[in-house]
């Protein structure tokens, strides 16, 4: 092959890979997120959008970052969003600063100054705006993810509701709590948090027409990093309102993506496992794969947040992205354990 035909091909290839960037610290075997940084360029290299972010959750240090500015779909993430809103409604009017109970401290971060934060999972006695129900309707119907849709009760607490989209992404719960908070209220409340590119644009849809938004939700790795740190450390809206938040995070299902390689209990984990601790949420759509969460071990804490586009032909494809959030994954289980 001569050396001009060589030169190009390695340029197009360099053109498409992901302009991003790796702390420069080391670990035992090397820059750490080697593995995952490669990974990721071989996706892209094939034709994976990938953007992605990863913090440490005490310092707030930038240590991976692929392209993590840009604002691209999320599927379900944009639910954390509506969850924020929901926490800090019921923080205003149950008391702020208790929720309706005592929030005891929790220890600071590895390597971190206390932050000020509570336990993961916050059980205090719930108030009147959390014991507020909710009927279901037939206009808030829809599938896929989530178990109110096959339960008989037509009717659940504020908090329960938050509960079952924190557990399992439920998405007829998203529309009932929707219906009662508002599109509106939630993007104001994103605003006000100071996310300009992540947003949860609609209620959830079986079937999205022409008149409706393209996407459930968008979001940037960045924002969304920063924002998971900000829960994690207790300063998002409030301390009470970012303890709900990640008490309801923290009963996440879907271990799928990057927390698979934690070798966490996909349906226990609301306290620590072996020094690792994990809140997280994960968003699935046609072609799109993206996680937004923090992992804690007994050395550092990281926030980060993964999304790929990809074209989801056949099985190896899907595959071949998840393998990849993991082998992500278990980069951030090296830094932190």
């Amino acid at each position: 092959m001569p050396e001009s035909i060589r030169r190009r091909a390695r340029s197009e290839r360099e053109e498409i890979a992901p302009r991003g960037r790796r702390t420069d610290a080391v670990d035992g075997d090397g820059v750490i997120f080697r593995k995952g940084f490669a990974s990721l360029t071989e996706l892209a290299l094939s034709g994976v959008q990938v953007t992605a972010c990863a913090v440490d959750a005490g310092s707030g240090k930038v240590l991976f970052s692929v392209d993590d500015h840009l604002s691209v779909p999320t599927a379900s993430i944009g639910k954390v969003l509506l969850l924020i809103e929901v926490a800090a409604r019921i923080s205003a009017r149950d008391g702020s600063g208790s929720a309706g109970g005592a929030v005891p401290p929790t220890p600071p971060l590895p390597g971190s100054a206390p932050s000020g934060g509570g336990p993961r999972t916050v059980r205090p006695a719930p108030g009147a705006e959390a014991l507020s129900i909710l009927n279901r309707t037939a206009q808030d119907s829809v599938g896929d993810s989530g178990l109110w849709q096959h339960l008989q009760v037509p009717a659940l607490p504020v908090s329960d509701l938050a509960a079952l989209i924190g557990a399992t992404s439920d998405n007829l719960a998203t529309n009932v709590l929707l219906r009662r908070i508002g599109l509106d209220a939630v993007r104001a409340r994103a605003e006000s948090l100071g996310l300009r590119r992540t947003l949860l644009l609609d209620i959830v849809r079986d079937v999205r027409g022409p008149d409706d938004a393209p996407q459930l939700s968008v979001g940037s790795a960045r924002e969304l990093a920063t924002l998971f740190r900000g829960l994690e450390r207790g300063e998002v809206v409030d301390e009470t309102t970012s303890r709900l938040v990640t008490g309801w995070l923290s009963l996440g299902s879907d271990l799928s993506m990057v927390g698979g390689a934690f070798g966490l209990d996909p349906l226990a984990h609301t306290g620590p496992d072996h020094g690792i601790r994990l809140f997280n949420k994960t968003g699935t759509d046609a072609g799109i794969r993206s996680e937004a969460g923090v992992v804690v071990g007994p050395r550092a804490g990281v926030a980060y947040a993964v999304t790929m586009r990809f074209n989801d032909v056949d099985l190896p494809a899907r595959l071949g992205v998840l393998e990849a959030m993991r082998t992500l994954g278990t980069d951030f289980l090296e830094y932190v354990y």
